[in-house]
């Protein structure tokens, strides 16, 4: 069974790590698309349309985490 790790790299050693783990094989780089499926990208889309025509509806990512939160205390 494979497991799938999500890294964060400092910016200035990311290249150099990426390039290392490719060279052993330890890793496979796949394309950001990969998995996102066709009704993804219309629901994306769709989204991305109605914030264009009510931009003030938009919150930040910080006051979105804190609400979500706030719901699950």
């Amino acid at each position: 069974m494979l497991e799938y790790y999500r890294l964060r790299i400092k910016k200035e050693y990311a290249a150099s790590v990426i390039e290392d783990l490719q060279k052993m094989k330890a890793i496979e780089v796949i394309s950001e698309d990969a998995d996102v499926y066709e009704w993804q990208k219309k629901e994306v889309r769709k989204r991305v349309k109605e914030l264009k025509k009510q931009p003030d509806t938009a919150v930040t990512w910080q006051a979105a985490n804190k609400r979500i939160k706030a719901l699950t205390k």
